[in-house]
């Protein structure tokens, strides 16, 4: 049940036909682990504690630095040296003290990917090196969890789903990419991050409260520079190095 605060927090959700208060209470139900808490996990953070996801689990394992901060939004000057999670789960408890942060203060890999994504229901990848990418789907397929994957470059960004029983990360991006850059590399406009960050945030929020038409199987490209946005089918790989045999 919502308490009279919570009605009236949540009362634009409710009101929608394909949300309503069922799809509300699924949100209030669910838990989010969200994997880098930089470009953008931190406007998904935001979006989604301030919807009313019930328990978050932020993954990072940085400090705040002053480059950071044209595009991390959930940051502030004053914060550059603090590490992250400390700063995020400030920021958005005060947003929405209804909702659970919980920190993990370690960078996920491989080893530790499967315990560290235990429990959450579905998972937002917003990191930028193609082998964290590689062990959230290992772990996402291990443990069949629902996978929200966003990736920026320059003014270019992209969001997929990836649940088990279709195509994984790694049918899209089979291996590393030789010349893989990263945003410090090659740069990024800081709006852009928001606008892909929300977009996951918001397919998140379809997929929890069970509405509209999944991104599953699918992957939005973004062009910022041009203004324009297209959806393409993702076929399941039968060689995939990571789901052919699952």
């Amino acid at each position: 049940m919502f308490s009279p605060e919570e009605r009236e927090r949540y009362a634009r959700h409710i009101m929608l036909k394909e949300l309503g208060g069922p799809g509300q209470q699924r949100l209030k139900a669910a838990t989010v682990a969200l994997v880098g808490a930089g470009g953008l996990g931190a406007p998904a953070a935001l979006y989604l504690a301030a919807a009313g996801v019930g328990r978050i689990r932020l993954i990072d394992d940085d400090d705040v630095s002053l480059s950071n901060l044209q595009r991390q939004i959930v940051y502030r000057s004053d914060e550059v040296g603090a590490p992250k999670l400390e700063r995020a789960q400030a920021a958005l408890t005060a947003l929405n003290p209804n909702v659970a942060i919980e920190t993990r203060r370690e960078r996920l890999q491989e080893t530790n990917a499967r315990a560290l994504l235990d429990g959450a229901g579905i998972v937002l990848d917003g990191t930028d090196d193609f082998a964290t990418r590689f062990a959230v789907n290992r772990a996402c397929l291990d443990l069949g969890v629902t996978l929200v994957s966003g990736a920026v470059g320059r003014w270019d960004g992209q969001v997929a789903i990836f649940k088990r029983g279709g195509p994984c990360y790694r049918c899209l991006v089979p291996e590393a990419p030789p010349d893989a850059e990263t945003c410090a590399q090659v740069g990024i406009v800081g709006a852009l991050t928001g606008i892909i960050g929300s977009m996951m945030a918001l397919e998140a929020i379809k997929e929890i409260a069970e509405t509209g038409e999944s991104l599953a199987g699918r992957l939005l490209i973004f062009d910022g520079l041009n203004a324009e946005a297209r959806t393409v089918k993702l076929p399941r790989d039968p060689a995939c190095p990571a789901c052919a045999h699952d």
